[in-house]
């Protein structure tokens, strides 16, 4: 087996990102065929760091992207719904997003320390397909509810009591470790997730998979 250890590559990613969301299915499945790494980097979705980012849109794109979403879910064999409820809190009238964002913060922060603690990329992709995934998933349960992330910890090999007990009690620790990404994300390349970074060279979006998997396998990437 080709050594992992330079074969790696950084992925920012957001849990507000449906894209991002379809790119840790596919990489977590690539992962099973290629002997590559994964080192996750939680980030804030850009709506909530730029807050005029929606409000500064044409309004086709956001009709665009609910769209493309769609397809590229149905194209992959993948389920896709809304989440219930919004990761963020967001008025979807005038697209002004709230200053206290709950929600996020208590993803971001068990993001975080699945990634550190466990199996980043298997924790990922469990939580946001119980988010994203929708009734299609078998999840039509809002995820906020008690509990309902504990498969995800468990895909990462994490005790998901703990999990919740220290992402409370790290907070401030772990918010730090957020903004650091975020700026780590920037000195990358690139604004937006899901990011994917090689050797230095920037891949932007779950559409640039098959790019970031050709650079690689042309530095010694190989099956399994």
């Amino acid at each position: 087996m080709t050594d992992t250890a330079d074969l790696s590559f950084d992925l920012y990613w957001s849990f507000r990102s449906p894209y991002s969301y379809i790119a840790a299915q596919r990489l977590l499945e690539l992962r099973k065929r290629y002997a590559f790494d994964v080192k996750v980097h939680i980030v804030r979705p850009l709506a909530v760091r730029s807050p005029q980012f929606f409000e500064e849109r044409d309004p086709r794109w956001i009709h665009y992207v609910l769209i493309d979403v769609a397809r590229e879910a149905e194209r992959l064999g993948l389920p896709i719904a809304a989440p219930n409820p919004d990761p963020i809190i967001q008025d979807l009238n005038t697209l002004k997003i709230a200053s206290d964002q709950p929600r996020i913060a208590y993803l971001n922060r068990l993001g975080v320390l699945a990634c550190e603690a466990g199996d980043g990329l298997a924790y990922i992709a469990a939580a946001s397909r119980r988010i994203w995934g929708g009734s299609a998933a078998g999840h039509g349960s809002p995820w906020t509810e008690d509990g309902a992330l504990d498969d995800a910890a468990h895909a990462a090999n994490l005790d998901p009591d703990w999990l919740n007990t220290e992402s409370d009690a790290q907070a401030d620790r772990i918010d730090a470790v957020i903004v650091e990404n975020e700026a780590n994300q920037d000195a990358a390349g690139h604004w937006g997730v899901p990011l994917m970074v090689f050797q230095g060279e920037p891949f932007f979006g779950q559409d640039r998979i098959e790019a970031l998997l050709w650079r690689m396998e042309k530095n010694g990437l190989k099956a399994r």
